[in-house]
């Protein structure tokens, strides 16, 4: 989204770990400019989730799901120029952030230390580690040669 990863995360903090009825409520009369995108975000990580415990079989309560993360992370940025006096030419620059929501389901009793994250990939086995093939990294020499200071002179 075109906005600021700083104030999104101002809306974003408000919805985490709650409930997604009250974090749509809240959405709803937030009077920021990137409110009605994260709402629109949230409802689709709810049909999502809707999606998962109807065509995919899941057991999940829709009822039941908490924001469990909600993360606004930078993009690219768009370097941009403004004219400034004397034919002069001032930088500034367009940001833009990637916003992430994750619902999870609290269990029955309303433990929310007992949650599963809806729609993520389960881990079979644990993959090896990259470290252990990887030779170790070599030090580097001065090479002989020093650089000259102003005050060597």
């Amino acid at each position: 989204m075109r906005v600021s990863p700083q104030k999104a995360r101002l809306v974003l903090d408000l919805i985490k770990g709650r409930r997604v009825e009250d974090a749509l409520n809240t959405l709803m009369f937030t009077k920021k400019r990137v409110a009605p995108t994260i709402e629109k975000l949230l409802r689709s990580a709810l049909e999502n989730a809707n999606y998962f415990s109807t065509e995919k079989g899941e057991d999940v309560d829709v009822d039941n799901l908490y924001v469990k993360r909600a993360v606004a992370n930078d993009g690219p940025r768009m370097k941009r120029i403004r004219p400034a006096p004397m034919g002069r030419a001032y930088r500034y620059v367009r940001r833009i952030s990637h916003i992430e929501i994750a619902l999870a389901e609290r269990n029955r009793n309303g433990n929310a230390n007992v949650a599963t994250v809806v729609g993520a990939e389960q881990k079979s086995a644990k993959a090896p580690s990259k470290a252990a093939g990887k030779k170790p990294a070599k030090k580097k020499t001065g090479g002989g040669k020093k650089k000259k200071t102003a005050g060597a002179r």
